[in-house]
């Protein structure tokens, strides 16, 4: 016996089942998920260790971030686009002494949310 009898099947990235809400009730809709959460259900889901899965969502993570300090955009397809845009410089208005002040032109991530993740997420 290899284990591999008892181990749930991998299903890519359209997850498991109807597209539901993968393992999470009703109840806890809108509630804060952290990494090392996704590491458990996928290290489950994949049959891999806990170390090694969270170590490839690390370094998964940190490709993105190297790819958008270099200026790259990052397309996933259908779950969605990151890129680094330029916010121009602005005048705004202090609320509490309505002094005008010059904001400077600043750099920001935007992301483009995928087909898919509109589906799954209820985005219209």
């Amino acid at each position: 016996m290899t284990g591999e009898e008892n181990r749930p099947a991998y299903r890519g990235h359209h997850g498991v089942g109807s597209g539901g809400t993968h393992g999470a009730s009703q109840d806890e809709e809108g509630r804060t998920v952290t990494k090392k959460e996704l590491v458990s259900r996928i290290a489950e889901r994949t049959g891999q260790t806990k170390v090694i899965t969270k170590d490839i969502i690390q370094m998964f993570l940190d490709e993105i971030i190297n790819e958008l300090g270099k200026g790259n955009r990052l397309e996933f397809r259908e779950f969605g686009v990151f890129e680094i845009k330029e916010r121009a410089a602005r005048k705004a208005q202090n609320p509490r002494t309505l002094e005008k002040v010059q904001v400077p032109a600043k750099k920001v991530v935007k992301f483009k949310v995928g087909r898919l993740m509109k589906e799954r997420v209820g985005i219209t």
